[in-house]
């Protein structure tokens, strides 16, 4: 498994082009049926809304998207390519749009999905998905700092430290990262 990138939580956002509101919603899912549940969950909480755009990846399976009403190829593609471009799988994205009453032609319409995806994808945060090897050492409490900042220099993390007659860290590390640690 390599790392891949996922939305780090849920994440809203919502902004205003021209009288007609746009909001964004993103979630983290894992399979088709969750992004549908959230999809339907969205409709069903802005149910008056005029368009209920949708997207969504998942990693290794499906990619779908819908421009609900909008013109072809105004909503759903360009929210879809926000998320390619920022290397994000097994996300869902719902863009609700209030209709204000002027007209926003293609090029307005892409800027504002576009947008809208973007925010709430920026809201929602990017976190990286990657194996980890859990190593556990101990060391003097003289060593203590040293071990921590070898651990960060890997790309590790300190998972937890136990203080006792001497202080037992467990540590976090890339495979890739592993072997250098053990010559270390």
């Amino acid at each position: 498994m390599s790392e891949y990138f996922v939305p780090a939580g849920s994440g809203e956002a919502e902004f205003v082009e021209k009288r007609s509101s746009f909001l964004g919603h993103v979630r983290f899912v894992e399979t088709e049926d969750a992004a549908r549940d959230f999809i339907n969950e969205m409709k069903k909480k802005h149910y008056d809304a005029r368009h209920n755009c949708w997207c969504y990846m998942i990693r290794d399976g499906a990619v779908r998207y819908s421009d609900d009403g909008e013109p072809q190829g105004t909503a759903g593609l360009p929210m879809l390519e926000v998320f390619k471009r920022e290397g994000v799988e097994n996300v869902v994205c719902v863009v609700t749009r209030y209709f204000g009453g002027v007209l926003l032609g293609t090029g307005g319409l892409l800027r504002a999905y576009t947008k809208s995806a973007k925010d709430a994808l920026d809201a929602a945060g990017i976190a990286a998905v990657r194996r980890w090897v859990k190593l556990e050492v101990g060391c003097p409490y003289s060593l203590f700092e040293r071990m921590k900042t070898e651990c960060l220099s890997l790309d590790g993390a300190v998972q937890n430290v136990d203080y006792g007659a001497t202080v037992l860290l467990s540590l976090l590390l890339t495979p890739r990262r592993f072997p250098r640690a053990l010559r270390s």
